[in-house]
């Protein structure tokens, strides 16, 4: 995020001037000192692929990150470079965030697909799942049970996970364990006893269901940072809406606290399915959003998926006019917005086309709020003065 810049010293030396060699030594002495004391300074730094020390990721005072998953294809986890630049000629603006699936399944880091995003010069957002093949969604929980991992049935998978994630060394966003307040993933709490009240705390009723799911995500995360891998920035990604619509099922049940949490993710869906009403942007974020502010008052919430399907009448380009507008007036805690372009057929026959040119008009209109100097276009870098200091720490 921030970058230190140091001005050079041009020393202008008039025709018949003499300089001693002592003299040239002090001001190189002197121009090392100023680049390495200026070097510690946390100024804003443009996204670049190296390796001068550990780094972490600097929020935006102002103005929120542009990011995208662009339609990897078949698992969300197969990155490609020409798909990320496709996507960037597309919508006219390069990305700062690159949202791709990792799923346990694949007993894998994906380190071909972080090195893509961060050569690319992005930060990559790995929605990291305990989800088995074939990953189909509405199906109960399969081998990665969340009571397993309590167990320590993954602990060699996890460990080997972080060490790779440690030795990348780059800054990481990671969200697991996603959207656990719907009913489509094996993880929800739904499955998990749901609702069932275990105990109280504080004179409110504690929930099986979130109360399981919040002891795996705090086991998983603990695990990490164990291994030292300290450059993930752990987000807590809830859906904009709960399913079942119930008290026990409400976002903050599921919270597992601030020191496991770096930012607070959303998922802000429009109309996807033909059987659903439209909706607009404000009446599919507002309520969602207040509620997961609610949680910590300083904490950056990032879009970490957002989309809307083409079906006309209804118009997707004012769905994105209007949602770009809202971002920068009434959402200001959002730091970073991660659209979600991809089309797939339902098993009725219909698509749900989320592709940002599902139309000309709604392309323009995406374009247009892209590119508002509003969007940030590349992450930004602060250098980490503790190596083994956990990034994003609560302030």
């Amino acid at each position: 995020m921030l970058e230190g810049k140091v001005g050079i010293m041009k020393v202008m030396i008039t025709r018949g001037s003499f300089i001693s060699i002592k003299i040239v030594v002090w001001l190189v002495a002197v121009l090392f000192s100023c680049g390495v004391l200026c070097a510690g300074c946390q100024h804003e730094e443009p996204a670049r692929v190296n390796d001068d020390g550990p780094k972490e990721l600097s929020m935006p005072d102002k103005g929120a990150y542009t990011g995208a998953y662009v339609d990897f294809g078949e698992g969300e986890g197969n990155v490609t470079f020409d798909a990320i630049t496709a996507f960037e000629q597309m919508s006219g603006k390069h990305l700062a965030i690159i949202g791709f699936g990792n799923f346990w399944g694949e007993q894998v880091f994906p380190v071909k697909a972080v090195k893509i995003v961060s050569g690319y010069g992005a930060i990559p957002l790995i929605y990291w799942s305990p989800w088995d093949r074939p990953y189909v969604e509405y199906q109960r929980p399969d081998r990665f049970k969340l009571p397993d991992i309590l167990a320590g049935k993954w602990d060699i998978y996890i460990d080997q996970w972080a060490d790779a994630a440690r030795n990348y060394g780059k800054p990481i966003m990671v969200s697991w364990g996603l959207e656990m307040n719907g009913t489509w993933f094996p993880w929800s709490g739904s499955y998990f006893g749901g609702g069932r009240v275990t105990g109280h705390k504080d004179g409110h009723p504690l929930y099986a269901g979130p109360e399981l799911v919040k002891k795996a995500y705090r086991y998983v995360v603990d695990r990490v940072r164990s291994r030292k891998a300290v450059n993930i920035l752990w987000g807590f990604h809830v859906n904009h809406y709960g399913m079942p619509q119930k008290s026990w099922n409400k976002i903050a049940n599921y919270y597992p606290g601030a020191d496991y949490v770096d930012w607070l993710g959303l998922s802000v869906y429009g109309k996807m399915l033909r059987s659903e009403d439209w909706a607009s942007f404000y009446d599919v974020m507002e309520s969602s959003y207040q509620e997961i502010c609610r949680l910590d008052p300083l904490k950056p919430v990032i879009l970490a998926e957002w989309g809307v399907g083409e079906f006309p009448p209804a118009s997707k380009a004012e769905f994105f006019t209007k949602a770009f507008a809202d971002l920068e007036t009434r959402y200001p805690r959002v730091k970073g917005a991660v659209y979600w372009h991809e089309r797939w057929e339902n098993k009725d026959g219909s698509f749900s086309n989320l592709h940002i040119n599902s139309s000309p008009e709604a392309l323009d209109a995406y374009r247009n709020g892209l590119a508002a100097p509003y969007w940030i276009d590349r992450p930004h870098f602060r250098s980490r003065q503790n190596p083994e200091q956990q990034p994003l720490k609560r302030r």
